[in-house]
């Protein structure tokens, strides 16, 4: 009979990977005691608010480190497919899921030719995400022509509304977030697709002498990374209530973040997606207990680059151990 042990993921059988939790914890303890607005609901909300738009991008940069790869055009393709859905829908006039399926279909464009250039000319992921952040960028500005779309349908900007939880107010995007996280989860923990992924980041090529094709599974993970940017792309239009050409000038770099801290490793085959939301809450705190302590948000990204150096290096010693 097999034991709770063996039905874990072994990066959940690891101490280790309390870290992401105990360091949100202790983040918060600490800035709690400095602000007492820290832990009212008001601002809590506005954390997970602040944070639902890398989160989902986030999502789909875990399944991409799972496989030992990595996306730097996250947020560039992001940032077009916001911008495409809010033109199609002001400018064509096309109703707006349709305008949001376009805007989806677009960033998941992208991902199958970053999947395909990945898979079939062998290029490393580095390189071809290096390559499509600049073309998404440009296209993003040419179509735009750098300016912001405004007057946006009230459907593009439905999941940035808010209801009430026992007097805090929640943003559906919010919930839509916390929703594709537990689906995720289940997915790769639950299903032979799941484990398909942790198993071609592990070792590819022992994988592919079993008889799992792991260029489709591959391919279809830089696919579904490219949906979940669509996605992460209706959320910003949605909580910027705008088409932003500018959007995504960071998240790129905030979506590897959160994976590191929630102790995915960036040598593939080890992590929980749980814990790439337990990373984008850390960002997220720091950056919402730092502005309320009336820190400058230069020190905030100094912060955020020390937190990542560290959860690296944290990784590289552990794998090294483990070797």
């Amino acid at each position: 009979m097999s034991t709770l042990k063996e039905k874990l993921p072994p990066v959940l059988t690891n101490i280790g990977t309390l870290g992401p939790f105990i360091a949100l914890l202790v983040a918060c303890l600490f800035f709690a005691t400095q602000n007492e607005r820290f832990l009212t609901g008001g601002n809590l909300s506005l954390v997970l608010q602040q944070v639902m738009v890398v989160g989902v991008i986030a999502i789909g940069q875990t399944l991409i480190i799972l496989t030992a790869g990595i996306d730097l055009s996250c947020g560039m393709v992001m940032a077009l497919g916001g911008i495409v859905m809010s033109k199609f829908a002001t400018e064509l006039g096309l109703p707006p899921a349709l305008a949001i399926l376009c805007g989806i279909g677009v960033t998941t464009l992208f991902g199958l030719v970053n999947g395909l250039l990945v898979t079939r000319i062998k290029l490393p992921p580095f390189i071809v995400t290096l390559g499509t952040l600049n073309i998404a960028f440009a296209i993003t500005q040419l179509y735009s022509n750098s300016q912001t779309v405004t007057e946006l349908p009230t459907a593009l900007t439905a999941l940035g509304n808010t209801f009430a939880i026992g007097g805090t107010e929640v943003a559906w995007g919010t919930v839509l977030m916390l929703v594709l996280f537990g689906f995720t989860w289940f997915v790769l923990r639950e299903t032979a697709a799941g484990r398909h992924v942790y198993a071609v980041g592990n070792n590819a090529e022992a994988t592919r002498l079993v008889g799992i094709p792991t260029q489709k599974v591959l391919l279809g993970v830089y696919v579904i990374a490219g949906a979940f940017y669509g996605i992460a792309s209706l959320l910003s239009v949605a909580r910027t209530g705008v088409g932003d050409p500018n959007a995504g000038q960071t998240e790129n770099l905030d979506a590897i973040t959160a994976v590191v801290l929630g102790g995915t490793s960036l040598f593939g085959g080890r992590g929980v997606v749980l814990g790439t939301l337990v990373g984008a809450l850390i960002v997220g705190v720091f950056r919402n207990g730092l502005t309320l302590m009336g820190v400058s948000s230069i020190y905030q990204v100094l912060v955020t680059g020390i937190l990542v150096i560290l959860a690296v290096a944290t990784d590289q010693l552990s794998h090294k151990s483990a070797r």
